[in-house]
């Protein structure tokens, strides 16, 4: 008779486990993703002052793509945190360029507000919606990430053969699957599928960083010839 009542608490005392493993890999996230964004403005903000040339497509890749492995290489290691500083450091400064160049514009200034505004709203409102709901977007993972690999072969193709066009379209689809990519990373989180916050920080920047510069350039076009 005592094994019903033993079974439910050892369900109980998982099902606590669970929900405080949880609180503790979104507490971790936000924690170093608000560092890490912080650290990446620093860069840019030097990167600009400086007036530091940009790095090149393919330097632009290779680091990324070669942090981006190393991250995943260490993500149980001490040296996890320093590699997502290294990566978010890096990708501070490819963006240190760009917003040079548009603070070169008229309004180019405004435009940046407006985009860092727009980009800190989209993901404090898909993040709450997330968070109050606790709905699992995780059946949006194959579809965002076929549509990624679709956006930066356009990409690369509008860049190589300069079509303006084509670029700006390329920008409208990577701030739609950048807010889905919240959604979905951010889901993954609170439903227990990502347990590594490290993971879970680069996701979020990774997409944060993608939604903002692809508003800068919608929002740049918009506003200047």
């Amino acid at each position: 008779m005592q094994q019903p009542a033993i079974h439910r608490a050892d369900t109980v005392g998982s099902s606590l486990g669970s929900t405080l493993s949880t609180h503790r890999v979104l507490r971790n996230t936000y924690a170093l993703l608000s560092m890490t964004l912080l650290f990446s403005a620093a860069v840019a903000g030097t990167s600009v002052a400086l007036r530091l040339p940009a790095p090149g497509i393919l330097i632009t890749l290779a680091g990324y793509f070669g942090l981006l492995f190393l991250i995943h290489k260490v993500q149980n290691s001490g040296w996890a945190v320093g590699a997502v500083f290294a990566l978010t450091g890096f990708m501070g400064y490819t963006l240190g360029p760009v917003l040079s160049a548009h603070l070169a514009l008229p309004g180019g200034g405004q435009t940046i507000a407006l985009a860092l505004g727009a980009t800190g709203a989209t993901f404090l409102a898909l993040s709450g919606y997330v968070l109050a709901t606790r709905r699992d977007f995780s059946f949006m993972g194959g579809f965002l990430f076929a549509g990624m690999v679709i956006a930066i072969l356009a990409g690369l193709a509008a860049m190589f053969f300069q079509m303006p066009a084509l670029g700006l379209a390329v920008s409208a689809m990577v701030a739609l699957l950048s807010a889905g990519l919240i959604l979905f990373e951010t889901s993954r989180i609170v439903n227990g599928g990502e347990t590594n916050y490290v993971l879970a920080t680069v996701g979020l920047f990774v997409s944060l960083f993608n939604l903002f510069t692809s508003l800068l350039s919608l929002f740049g076009f918009s506003s200047n010839d």
